[in-house]
């Protein structure tokens, strides 16, 4: 027989952590002024440690009291992050706190992420899609340590995380049941919650912090930065892909062009007739560009990734179009949204920084390692999916007798970026940060064999009806516009092409160039939200421009 085993070593190891701190804890409760010596207390040296930190929510507190602890008794941690988004998050590897990094977006710190790596400051494991990274949680990333955010907390320890939930029950899953460690920055402490979101049983120790965490209106789009040009193509969009694949559930990736969609749904849309026709359905961040289609009865259903400053007493006031609980506040949840938006939605909308002349698009460019987020879910086709929709048979191919669906997967960008520079490459810029940070795959965002349209100011590209990297090339050329890729395009070919409906111009369609004047959005400005929503929505006061 073999030797007796002890199978409890990690419990053991937990308990003899949570012991060694024990007396600077009132039952789970830690003092805000201790937080550095608890972290110093719990985690040891090359622990895998998840910070939450995704798009819009962060555990401030706590990456800031990470930040504080001595190098000399905490070092070389592998971090795990939905999203770097804070300075400290990368102080901690200048002060050799944390040595290697797995992580999904690094947006506002995309630059800094950049530079620490070719410095050799930073290591990176992976870059992953957001459902990618939890899924890690639980197989060969199992955290030791997480450090996550609540709105409220009650003297039992459980949690309320309300409007913003989002990724915090993922993480917290992860350590709670395999003898992780869970800390938790609390916003306050009152006798009862509005609802239990998190029980108290899977909570280690809660700290109360000294301001609210961190959130930042990320999908809050002003309308009066959107272009003429921004309106044509979603009047493109909606001619030449919403109403011809008769879509029915849709996720809008952020930015002005989608945001320009939302806003010609109730004028644009309606003058085609198209209400109670196309996209009822949505799995989206509450972006406040939707409110006008909301109040005119296109949306009936809404789930939400995370919540949005501003919009929840909007949404505790439309329980029957958004997630509402019985205390009338939104829940969120980013690991089920993204689950949604890679499985149950017709299509996909989305943009990108850079689009090669095969098809395949990224956001990694040279000097910014910005990740990807949940795009890559969404803007890919799952083998695995079964249910059809219409929409999704659209694109089926006619001579397979086992063919089936495909998700639509639309890139929406003007061909040259806000930085004047080309967005059509011959090559995308990933190619060579893959060699500089050492990544085993180019850190493409959406692959050229999932991308079945492209949308710019030039037309679309029905990149699923050609049949061969040939045409597909040339179907990009003929909407690349005036860009290295663009300037390839033979006009034979083009001709050829629209005939054959493969690309399509604006008059392909039947859309009216003159008619994509911002007098046909719904809202033009912040204010004009405000009065769709009824007063409802409180935008931001950096959104506020008026008295």
């Amino acid at each position: 027989m073999s030797e007796e085993r002890d199978w409890t070593t990690h419990r053991q190891a937990k308990a003899a952590k949570l012991s060694a701190v024990s007396n600077k804890l009132s039952g789970k409760f830690a003092k805000t002024s201790d937080a550095k010596i608890i972290l110093e207390g719990l985690i040891a040296s090359g622990d895998k440690v998840v910070l939450e930190g995704d798009n819009q929510k962060q555990a401030s507190f706590l990456s800031k009291a990470l930040a504080s602890v001595d190098p000399g008794k905490v070092h070389d941690l592998h971090m795990i992050m939905s999203s770097i988004s804070r300075p400290e998050h990368l102080d901690i590897f200048e002060d050799g706190i944390a040595s290697k990094m797995d992580f999904s977006f690094a947006g506002p710190q995309s630059t800094r992420v950049s530079q620490m790596i070719a410095d050799g400051t930073l290591q990176v494991g992976d870059i992953h899609t957001y459902l990618e990274l939890y899924a890690r949680l639980f197989v060969d990333l199992i955290p030791n340590v997480v450090l996550v955010a609540a709105d409220k907390v009650d003297k039992d320890g459980n949690l309320y995380t309300g409007y913003n939930t989002e990724e915090t029950p993922v993480i917290v899953e992860a350590a709670a049941f395999h003898d992780g460690i869970v800390i938790v920055q609390a916003n306050e402490v009152v006798d009862k919650l509005p609802r239990v979101d998190i029980p108290a049983d899977w909570i280690d120790v809660i700290i109360p912090a000294d301001e609210p965490y961190q959130l930042e209106p990320l999908f809050t789009r002003d309308p009066q930065n959107i272009t003429e040009l921004q309106i044509l193509m979603g009047m493109m969009a909606i001619r030449g892909i919403y109403e011809k694949h008769n879509v029915q559930s849709v996720n809008h990736g952020v930015g002005f062009n989608t945001a320009a969609i939302e806003l010609l749904l109730p004028t644009y849309g309606q003058q085609l007739g198209l209400k109670g026709k196309i996209v009822p359905n949505w799995e989206v961040n509450p972006t406040p560009t939707l409110i006008p289609a909301i109040e005119s009865g296109w949306v009936q259903s809404i789930h939400s990734f995370g919540g949005e400053v501003g919009m929840e007493q909007y949404i505790a006031a439309r329980p029957d179009v958004f997630f509402v609980g019985k205390d009338g506040t939104m829940r969120s949840n980013r690991a089920f949204g993204q689950v949604a938006g890679q499985y149950a939605l017709d299509m996909f909308v989305g943009s990108t920084l850079q689009i090669d002349q095969y098809g395949n698009s990224s956001t990694v460019t040279n000097g910014r390692l910005s990740g990807f987020g949940g795009a890559p879910n969404m803007g890919s086709n799952p083998s695995g999916r079964r249910h059809s929709t219409p929409a999704w048979q659209s694109l089926r191919a006619d001579d397979d007798p086992l063919g089936k669906g495909q998700k639509l997967v639309v890139q929406m960008v003007e061909t040259f970026g806000s930085n004047k520079r080309p967005v059509f490459v011959d090559s995308l810029d990933a190619v060579e940060v893959r060699k500089e940070a050492k990544l085993q795959n180019v850190p493409i965002m959406i692959y050229s064999e999932d991308t079945t349209h492209i949308v710019t100011e030039e037309g679309i590209a029905y990149l699923y009806k050609t049949d061969s990297m040939a045409e597909r090339q040339a179907a990009i050329e003929a909407i690349a516009g005036v860009t290295p890729v663009g300037l390839r395009s033979n006009p034979a070919v083009v001709k050829d092409l629209r005939e054959r409906g493969i690309v399509a111009f604006p008059e392909d369609l039947g859309v009216h160039r003159n008619q994509a004047t911002r007098s046909l959005l719904a809202a033009r400005n912040m204010e004009d939200l405000v009065n769709w929503s009824k007063g409802l929505y409180n935008p931001p006061a950096k959104f506020r421009s008026w008295s």
